[in-house]
């Protein structure tokens, strides 16, 4: 795997003084960037030859996954990244607490049968999140609710209890004619790193009168459903086919322009509580729904037993250090993180166990190669990111700063501190470059700092922004938040909140590569002279550049 580099083996020679003394006195300036050759060179020969981010992964997937916010896996997960940080020599090892998030939930049994005058069949489906169980399992009929119009309602008032109610119409099959997985074209990159403006994309859409009264519809058929109490809601993996589930949360009642912040949780302890919800996969959902168009009755029997955790309402991040060792900026920080939680119906693997192990095996590799950063490197371990991003907010929040009226920013103690902030949470896809967040000024460092990945193909910078993930929580007040640029393979056609998100799908060479490419990045931000440069700060306009 490493045979691109032959001058790596000469490095093992090297004393560890040598090396010690090099990365005290390394430094590089914004104005003058370069890499630094042989340490690039110690972090390669220590992330291929004795990587250990697949046992990491494991670890993290088939023994603590899954890792839904706040349940007593995620917990224990939070732990196990603890004492793995320390054993690597990490300094200031902690759980920084935040919240209160709301009720824990943990999935204990679950199974579901389906039996017609016919035939009988396992049903592949999994509970949403937060769904309330029973003590034991339970029977009833299916029933396809159908409401055309308000009066429909009365023909199912009062028949519902001890029902399954499917909501949803089947989707049409067709046979799948992409591939499954892909990488990033040579093409797609070059528009990347081309890329001189973000795009605009408007909020206002067409038909705002009809997407009004889909709304409304939608929120007076929920509310139906909660007064008339059936055993479970059924409806369909949101996305995929060939076995595939794809499951978040449960959701209540929420009438139509209610802010997102304000809608009703799940997870809320003092809040409504949701009915069992039940997503099936695309074909049993649609076999149980031809069975009842043509007239046959169809009956379920559900085993849900869920455990809810109430002791504890606050979730944790798990922070570690590297402590800087020059005088002048040890107080500073460069950051680098990943969310450790995830959903329930795998085991969390791409999302993400696998950034999460890609930020732990950048942490060994630094450690294991005697580095003295100038900066203090901190790591850390997201929970509560697949709920809107909880932990990373709250972090900054308390201790970087916070959207202020009118546009402003309330800066705290470490605001002007940080230097960076790196993210990995796309997959197990290798990196492929880095979103520069509209931050133009940095294009000519990343790329130096990109250019020894070359023959991987790494070489990317661009302007545009890109979302969904814990940069957004430093770039919101103006701190450089980045995420890289990752290739998809599976992540968004199978993998993504399903059940098969699993260790399987994880790419040992992919993970390896972006732990090296991560790790190169948060040193040599930790050696500059200065720190970087924010949006706003001496920008220059975005160019275009070949990628």
């Amino acid at each position: 795997m490493n045979q691109n580099y032959p001058a790596m083996k000469k490095i093992i020679a090297l004393s560890l003084f040598y090396l010690i003394s090099l990365n005290i006195v390394f430094a590089q300036s914004l104005h003058n960037p370069k890499a630094d050759q042989e340490v690039f060179e110690q972090i390669m020969t220590q992330g291929l030859e004795h990587s250990k981010v697949m046992e990491i992964a494991s670890w993290l997937t088939d023994v603590y996954g899954p890792r839904l916010t706040n349940s007593p896996q995620m917990k224990r997960a939070n732990e196990f990244t603890a004492k793995l940080f320390e054993e690597y020599g990490l300094e200031n090892v902690h759980l920084h607490r935040w919240g209160p998030f709301g009720t824990g939930w943990e999935l204990k049994k679950f199974a579901m049968h389906a039996n017609s005058p016919y035939a009988y069949f396992p049903v592949l489906a999994y509970p949403k999140a937060w769904s309330p169980g029973y003590s034991g399992p339970v029977k009833g009929e299916v029933v396809h609710l159908r409401i055309e119009s308000p009066d429909d309602y009365e023909k199912y008032r009062g028949k519902l209890e001890g029902k399954f109610v499917m909501v949803e119409e089947p989707y049409a099959s067709e046979p799948s004619w992409d591939p499954i997985a892909t990488r990033f074209s040579d093409l797609e990159l070059l528009r990347l790193a081309n890329a001189t403006e973000v795009p605009v994309v408007s909020r206002q859409g067409g038909g705002g009168a009809a997407m009004l009264a889909r709304a409304q519809s939608a929120y007076e058929r929920a509310q139906f459903l909660y007064d008339e109490n059936p055993l479970a809601i059924l409806d369909q993996s949101y996305r995929g086919w060939y076995g595939q589930v794809a499951v978040s949360g449960a959701t209540l009642p929420a009438e139509p322009g209610t802010p997102w912040g304000e809608r009703p949780r799940p997870y809320s302890l003092d809040g409504p509580k949701p009915l069992p919800q039940i997503s099936l996969a695309r074909e049993h959902y649609g076999r149980i729904y031809r069975l009842l168009d043509k007239g046959i009755p169809v009956t379920l029997e559900m085993d849900l037993q869920v455990e809810f955790q109430t002791d504890d309402l606050y979730g944790y991040n798990t922070i570690a250090e590297i402590p800087g060792t020059d005088p002048d900026l040890k107080d500073e920080i460069v950051m680098l993180g990943a969310h450790l939680d995830s959903w329930h119906t795998g085991t969390g693997a791409t999302d993400n166990a696998a950034g999460s192990a890609v930020m732990i095996e950048a942490v060994r590799i630094l450690k294991a190669i005697g580095v003295q950063p100038r900066r203090t490197i901190r790591v850390a371990l997201w929970s509560g990111e697949e709920q809107g991003l909880h932990g990373s907010r709250e972090y900054v929040t308390e201790f970087f700063g916070e959207s202020g009226p009118g546009g402003t920013v309330v800066r705290k103690d470490d605001y002007e501190n940080l230097s960076a902030y790196y993210n990995i949470d796309n997959g197990s896809g290798q990196v492929r470059g880095i979103y520069l967040q509209q931050n133009e000024a940095l294009r000519p460092l990343f790329r130096e700092w990109l250019r020894p990945f070359s023959d991987w193909s790494a070489n990317t910078v661009t302007f545009s922004n890109t979302g969904g993930t814990d940069h957004q929580s430093y770039d919101r007040i103006g701190l450089p938040g980045f995420q890289f640029i990752q290739d998809r393979l599976e992540y968004f056609t199978m993998t993504h909140h399903s059940n098969q998100d699993v260790y399987e799908r994880l790419v040992e060479q992919d993970l390896q590569r972006t732990a090296i490419i991560v790790a190169s990045f948060v040193y040599h931000t930790a050696m500059l002279d200065e720190r970087l440069p924010r949006k706003g700060e001496n920008q220059p306009e975005a160019t275009t550049a070949a990628n």
